[in-house]
């Protein structure tokens, strides 16, 4: 278990939880990250106020962030263990320790 800030209904800051997550670990095209730097965005208070739906609640709001790769899916070339990473956009979720993102997402 790792932790990462949730949104379980949308308001202001006090909804942003630390909680315990599952990340699991990345099936075939992806990767794991331990983020190390995550940006604040004014969508991710978008999608924190409600203004912007989320796909589902709770989520994980953060869309973009640098960190380490920590594992690499089965089959993928191109990225290993302990490449430095970073993203911007899609997938939400960034606010976490770590994270599973598509390896063709990231420079």
């Amino acid at each position: 278990m790792v932790k990462a800030i949730r949104v379980h209904e949308p308001g202001g800051p006090e909804v942003l939880k630390w909680e315990d997550v599952e990340v699991g670990e990345p099936k075939e095209g992806e990767i794991k990250v331990e983020n190390k730097a995550v940006g604040l965005n004014f969508i991710d208070i978008y999608f924190r106020k409600g203004v912007y739906k989320a796909a589902s609640l709770p989520f994980t709001p953060g869309m973009e962030a640098a960190g380490v790769v920590i594992a690499v899916g089965p089959g993928l070339t191109g990225r290993e263990v302990g490449d430095l990473v970073a993203y911007a956009g899609n997938p939400m979720g960034a606010y976490a320790e770590e994270q599973i993102l598509p390896a063709d997402k990231v420079v």
